[in-house]
């Protein structure tokens, strides 16, 4: 499969402009025209309500696609750069080039939006494709195996189904870029079997993205804000707020929030209602119930583990020390720990290493170049 995508690429048809144009023209017919069954495929794997699987998946690759059609003659241009004297009188360009045949290996929370958003990339560069949906969401899986080739160039894009044995075999092959979204665990697994072929990789892992909130604030907007982004998805997002650093003199305030904004967006038993979804599967729900040892649930804490169904839950008595804050948790459990000094905040958010995301609620300019400057993430909101 591999060598006949090589070949694909080999003859030149996928650097086309007007190869590359079709290829998102069809993925973006597949999101509207399959949007029912990709609905319904999402609530299979999650009971995940259909505006958060709009929103958060088709709506997300709707955008991000509408924007690779309408830049992507500027960026297939050869891009013009100054001359140094010393090559003169020549002319200097750069262009971007498609890499070859990309792997891309994706995640089960949001097993649409991470398998496609990588793909649709690819295509809009010019490259023959293998996705490796994950095996977690297996309804999804299902679907973007049956479907999606007939909007896309079945010679250059591949889709194969399975679990680890499937992609061992899959990274045994020589690829040119091999995208993988999922935990550090695997991550170097990949990393370790693309080294054996030099193939360059982007690894997109997850980490425990620390929340902070100054007395400086309004409490009651940075708790809704701090509950629609924890619990949206059951918690289960690599950029979700993992826990909460809060300034001690509004640490009883800010719990006092948080359970209001909880009551408010999901209700007494929220566990019952259609409009949150449940967790992956039974292992990661005993897994997270486990990590509620040891501490105090503030509001929430239900847990169903055969309907895999855990209550978004605020937790208080946390310290670093204990197992809710050993990894990222990657569920609806939301830590909360209280801080004296900008200098404490900040050292313990050092602690759990380099996140993705980093919150920072605060009206107090200073002490957000502080906190941006002493604690090192991939954004900062």
């Amino acid at each position: 499969m591999v060598q006949g995508l090589r070949q694909v690429f080999s003859e030149g048809r996928t650097r086309e402009y007007s190869w590359r144009a079709r290829q998102l023209e069809g993925l973006k017919r597949f999101l509207v025209e399959r949007e029912a069954e990709i609905l319904e495929a999402v609530a299979g794997d999650f009971s995940k309500p259909s505006e958060e699987t709009w929103f958060t998946e088709v709506h997300y690759l709707l955008s991000e696609i509408d924007l690779q059609r309408r830049m992507l003659k500027s960026w297939m241009k050869p891009h013009r750069v100054h001359t140094p004297l010393r090559y003169q009188p020549g002319r200097s360009y750069y262009v971007c080039e498609p890499k070859g045949v990309v792997l891309v290996i994706s995640a089960w929370n949001y097993p649409l939006q991470l398998a496609l958003a990588p793909v649709a990339a690819a295509l809009a560069a010019g490259n023959c494709i293998v996705l490796k949906p994950s095996e977690l969401a297996p309804v999804t899986a299902a679907l973007l195996s049956r479907r999606l080739p007939h909007y896309l160039d079945a010679d250059a894009f591949k889709v194969v189904q399975g679990g680890p044995e499937e992609t061992g075999a899959l990274l045994a092959e020589r690829f040119d870029h091999i995208f993988f979204t999922g935990s550090a665990r695997v991550g170097r697994i990949v990393a370790t079997a693309a080294a054996g072929f030099l193939t360059p990789c982007t690894l997109e892992l997850g980490g425990k993205s620390p929340c902070i909130v100054d007395r400086d604030t309004t409490i009651d907007v940075a708790a809704r804000r701090i509950v629609w982004a924890k619990f949206l998805n059951a918690g289960q997002t690599c950029i979700s707020p993992d826990y909460v650093l809060v300034d001690r003199r509004v640490e009883r305030q800010l719990l006092e929030a948080l359970c209001r904004a909880r009551e408010n967006m999901y209700g007494h038993c929220s566990g019952q209602r259609p409009s949150y979804a449940k967790v992956i599967n039974e292992h990661h729900t005993r897994r997270l119930h486990s990590l509620m040892n040891g501490v105090r649930v503030v509001c929430g804490g239900r847990v169903d583990i055969s309907r895999c169904m855990i209550e978004p839950t605020i937790l208080a008595g946390v310290d670093f020390s204990s197992p809710v804050m050993q990894e990222e948790i990657f569920g609806p459990l939301l830590p909360v720990i209280a801080y004296d000094t900008a200098d404490e905040a900040a050292e313990l958010a050092a602690r759990t290493g380099t996140p993705l995301a980093l919150y920072i609620f605060s009206r107090n300019r200073k002490l957000q170049r502080f906190f941006t400057g002493r604690i090192r993430s991939g954004s900062v909101c």
